[in-house]
C-alpha cells in the first residue's frame, strides 16, 4: 500500500509567490467509502453479523455525538481521539464577547501512537504534472519513509521503479 499524492504545477494568485507557478502537492482521495462497505468489511474481519456491528456502529456514533458535543475528547478505537472546537476572534473588552466572534467549528482529530506509525511506515509515491496536464516526474519513498526520485524523468520507461507508479 502506499499513498498516492500528485504535484500540478499551479499558478499563484496571493502570498509572496504570486503571478508564478509553482507545484502545488496534494494527496489523491479515491472515494469515500460508505458505511455498508465499512460494516460488511468489518463483519468479514471479526466473524461477527452484518447486524450486530451495524447496531453497534450507531450506537457509538450516538455516544461520540453525545460526549463531544459535551466538550469531552472522546476515543475512536483503534484510531485516536475527536473533539469539537471553535475558533474566534478576540477582543479586549469583556462587554463585547459574544457568539459573533466565532469564525469556525472545527472538529480536532488526533491519531493514536499506532496511527502515526503506521502512516510514518506507508510508502509515498508522488506524480508531478506540468499545466498542461502532462506527467513531467514520478517520486516514490522507500520503507524508511525517505523520498527518492525516480529515474525516468517523465519519460515513462523507469523498470526498476514499484508497478504502482
Amino acid at each position: 500500500m502506499a499513498i498516492k499524492v500528485n504535484a500540478r504545477q499551479t499558478m499563484q494568485y496571493v502570498g509572496k509567490y504570486a503571478g508564478t507557478y509553482r507545484y502545488v502537492m496534494q494527496t489523491q482521495l479515491y472515494n469515500t467509502l460508505s458505511r455498508d462497505k465499512v460494516i460488511r468489511e468489518a463483519a468479514i474481519r471479526s466473524g461477527m453479523q452484518q447486524g450486530t456491528i451495524n447496531a453497534a456502529w450507531a450506537a457509538i456514533g450516538e455516544v461520540i455525538k453525545a460526549w463531544a458535543t459535551e466538550g469531552h475528547s472522546v476515543a475512536i478505537p483503534g484510531v485516536g481521539t475527536m473533539r469539537f472546537s471553535v475558533r474566534a476572534t478576540s477582543v479586549e473588552d469583556v462587554a463585547e464577547v459574544s457568539a459573533n466572534l466565532i469564525t469556525s467549528r472545527r472538529v480536532i482529530f488526533t491519531p493514536s501512537t499506532d496511527i502515526k506509525e503506521e502512516l510514518a511506515n506507508t510508502s509515498v509515491n508522488i506524480t508531478c504534472y506540468d499545466k498542461d496536464g502532462n506527467i513531467v516526474k514520478q517520486v516514490a519513498s522507500n520503507d524508511s519513509a525517505d523520498v527518492e526520485e525516480g529515474g525516468d524523468n517523465g519519460t515513462g520507461d523507469d523498470s526498476d521503479q514499484p508497478d504502482e507508479l
